[in-house]
């Protein structure tokens, strides 16, 4: 089976934006907004390399709400996908939730099983992309993601900026909490690679020939 890093996107890939119209911190809601945050494409590149998938899981309930189209999610998605190519960097897959209890648009207005805290994107992509979700990891900023990786079964990265966790008592109120916590996304793989290696280097599963060996 593969083994995966899971990525949230906003706040872990790209960069959040000011939004005028709504007056709040948000998700980019077109291509133009849509910037990747320092030190991203390295990191997917060590993903890469350490032979992990890398998967993004993200609720994107703009949609819903009408403050963007699915085919601007597209141009981003291909954007981002385009910009991380050109540094060599690979994303493997994408999965998204629409869906919103309060959206305006009748058609994703739902509670759905995909939509995080629920662990559904991550169950998909484990069944489509032949993943063992007990030996991947989920690297996310939000409660949510640390929800669903929880119920997923993965060990779970939240990457937090400040040295003050203000979000401990949250997430000690949801009963959940992550197995590390990190500045960045590049900071996050820095720490799996560290996990993943052993003290020469070397993959830990790893022949000396370099073939992988089989558990």
């Amino acid at each position: 089976m593969n083994r995966a890093v899971f990525l949230d996107r906003d706040g872990v890939i790209n960069a959040m934006v000011y939004n005028v119209e709504f007056g709040l911190v948000d998700s980019p809601a077109n291509p133009r907004e849509f910037t990747l945050l320092p030190g991203v494409p390295e990191a997917i590149r060590v993903i890469n390399n350490l032979g992990f998938l890398a998967v993004v899981i993200s609720n994107q309930p703009g949609i819903a709400k009408a403050k963007f189209s699915e085919p601007l999610l597209e141009a981003m998605t291909h954007q981002m996908i385009s910009e991380l190519a050109a540094y060599g960097s690979r994303i493997d897959s994408v999965y998204y939730c629409f869906h919103h209890p309060d959206g305006v648009i009748e058609a994703y207005r739902k509670t759905c099983d995909c939509r995080k805290p629920k662990p559904g994107l991550l169950l998909r992509a484990a069944d489509e992309l032949d993943i063992a979700l007990d030996q991947s990891y989920f690297i996310g900023d939000g409660i949510t993601d640390m929800q669903a990786g929880k119920a997923a079964g993965t060990t779970n990265i939240l990457v937090y900026p400040s040295s003050r966790c203000y979000i401990c008592e949250e997430l000690n109120r949801h009963h959940v909490q992550p197995h590390y916590i990190v500045p960045s996304l590049h900071d996050g793989v820095i720490l799996i690679q560290q996990v993943e290696t052993d003290s020469t280097g070397r993959l830990k599963g790893e022949k000396s020939d370099g073939n992988q060996a089989v558990s």
